[in-house]
């Protein structure tokens, strides 16, 4: 049986924690940041969680992880 493959994109954006649940890094930070407010900027900082409905299909999506 050959070996499970990992979504190499899903590897880049994700990462489980040691508690099972998975972070991800926030959206809309990455361009047209200047009709954004500074007070949207700073709250877009950091990381979140992926939500429980979401998990599963991220979660067979990194097998190994």
């Amino acid at each position: 049986m050959p070996k499970m493959k990992t979504k190499k994109g899903a590897a880049k954006r994700f990462r489980v924690r040691a508690s099972g649940s998975v972070k991800r890094g926030q959206a809309f930070k990455r361009h047209i940041l200047t009709k954004k407010t500074t007070k949207n900027k700073r709250q877009l900082r950091g990381t979140a969680s992926v939500n429980e409905r979401d998990v599963a299909s991220v979660r067979s999506m990194l097998p190994y992880a």
